[in-house]
């Protein structure tokens, strides 16, 4: 009796995982986005904003971690394939406005390549690392920040084409 193949592509037909052959696979430009939250305090918020935090410039160096990470992502996905990125960018954005005494930091990460495989892991990882960054360059003044909202927003190119997220 045969196994069903299964529709998650990190696993073979005897369900063994492995790393996807992208070798026959057209090169392509393909893009991703992914974005997500760090909510904390509006102090924290106004001391990020002012470029005061004791570890220095918050923002600048969770940019260069977030870029860093992508560049590494296949370090740390076990099954990931290692991508010649031709670009990544790291954008914040402050928000005062969610709830009153409260704030937030919004990340968007965009990775970029041509070749046979997609970048979303690349840019979910950029984001992830650079908000885990200002989690660690001011935890010392508020341990209480909230990670959250972490996803894909938007990919294009490749077999499976372009996709945009809902906007919840």
């Amino acid at each position: 009796m045969s196994q069903p193949v299964s529709p998650l592509t990190h696993f073979d037909a005897q369900g063994q995982a492995h790393m996807v052959d992208v070798g026959a696979k057209a090169a392509t430009h393909r893009v991703a986005v992914a974005g997500g939250r760090i909510e904390m305090r509006a102090e924290t918020l106004a001391l990020i904003e002012s470029g005061s935090a004791k570890k220095g410039d918050v923002l600048g160096i969770a940019r260069i971690a977030g870029i860093m990470a992508a560049k590494k992502t296949s370090e740390l996905i076990p099954l990931c394939h290692p991508l010649a990125l031709s670009r990544v960018a790291i954008d914040f954005e402050a928000d005062s406005t969610h709830t009153a005494g409260a704030g937030a930091v919004i990340c968007t990460a965009t990775a970029e390549t041509t070749g046979p495989t997609g970048v979303e892991m690349e840019a979910l990882t950029a984001v992830q690392v650079a908000l885990l960054t200002i989690y660690d360059m001011c935890k010392a003044v508020d341990r209480g920040m909230t990670i959250t909202g972490v996803r894909l927003l938007e990919k294009r190119g490749g077999k499976s084409g372009h996709f945009v997220a809902d906007r919840a």
